[in-house]
């Protein structure tokens, strides 16, 4: 059986701060020692500072885009989710919105924060 509460609530935080870039929200999703990997087979980026910097060099919150998820499994502090995120049309070079399928491996401390997070995304057709 799968405790959806603390994904729940860490999902909810980090859609807002992706909306908003605010340093402390993003600082707040992670632990201070977090490992972060961006793609599942690259190096992570380590530490809150590398994330936080990584997240803010992004510049998300000025795009516009929708992101829709499923929690798939749980297994102790291991949360597997399910997502897609859309941008709409104009937001890329891309003819047409774009959209990506996600697959996220987040791991939760006890106080809530990753203390890792894999991605991976890939462009749907």
């Amino acid at each position: 059986m799968i405790d959806e509460g603390p994904i729940r609530e860490w999902l909810a935080a980090y859609q807002h701060a992706w909306s908003t870039d605010d340093p402390g929200e993003v600082a707040a999703l992670f632990d201070t020692d977090v490992r972060y990997f961006t793609t599942p087979g690259g190096p992570p980026l380590e530490g809150l500072k590398e994330v936080t910097d990584y997240w803010l060099g992004e510049g998300e919150s000025r795009i516009p885009w929708s992101f829709e998820y499923q929690v798939l499994a749980q297994e102790g502090d291991l949360y597997v989710v399910r997502g897609v995120t859309t941008y709409p049309e104009g937001t890329s070079d891309a003819d047409g919105p774009e959209t990506f399928h996600n697959l996220w491996l987040v791991w939760l401390g006890p106080d809530g924060r990753a203390t890792e997070f894999i991605e991976y995304f890939v462009p749907a057709d």
